[in-house]
């Protein structure tokens, strides 16, 4: 059965792309990112399907890209910050090693800052990470099995404790 060595989940900005790559890297495997995947198989940029089509599209086409991820890949995967919010992939990460990457809402402001890639932060980023922060931290752990803070450490420190 093919399985990811290494899920990485988390909000926008914790560095689950750079330090999914890294890892990766490090490990000697693939690295994946739904986003990406999602992206790819629609031919347009997240932000666009959340403009043209809504959250709801996006969700449902983020629960098929995770579900293939889990099935197909076997290196590290990285998940986009909201695909906690779905219960079918919240059950779907039951029994793989998933690490949350913590990110503080001051860290997380500036690395995401007006990012107009990142939709749901574009009118008031501040309020909105803020709410998004709260309501998902429960749900980032619910599936880790273990969770790495990252406020004022370098990527090198965050790779160092996401691979121990």
């Amino acid at each position: 059965m093919t399985r990811p060595v290494l899920v990485l989940v988390g909000p926008p900005g914790a560095g689950k792309t750079t330090v999914g790559r890294l890892a990766a890297a490090r490990l000697g495997v693939g690295f994946r990112d739904s986003d990406a995947d999602i992206v790819a198989a629609t031919g347009t940029p997240i932000s666009e399907i959340f403009i043209d089509s809504g959250e709801e599209r996006f969700r449902a086409l983020e629960q098929v890209a995770v579900a293939a991820a889990l099935a197909e890949h076997d290196g590290v995967l990285s998940l986009g910050g909201g695909a906690v919010q779905s219960e079918q992939v919240r059950a779907q990460l039951a029994g793989h090693e998933v690490v949350f990457l913590n990110i503080g809402l001051g860290d997380a402001f500036k690395r995401t800052g007006m990012n107009r890639d990142r939709p749901l932060l574009a009118l008031n980023p501040r309020a909105v990470l803020r709410e998004m922060l709260a309501a998902r931290l429960p749900l980032y752990r619910e599936v880790a099995r273990r969770e790495v803070v990252t406020d004022g450490k370098t990527i090198e420190q965050v790779l160092e404790e996401v691979l121990a």
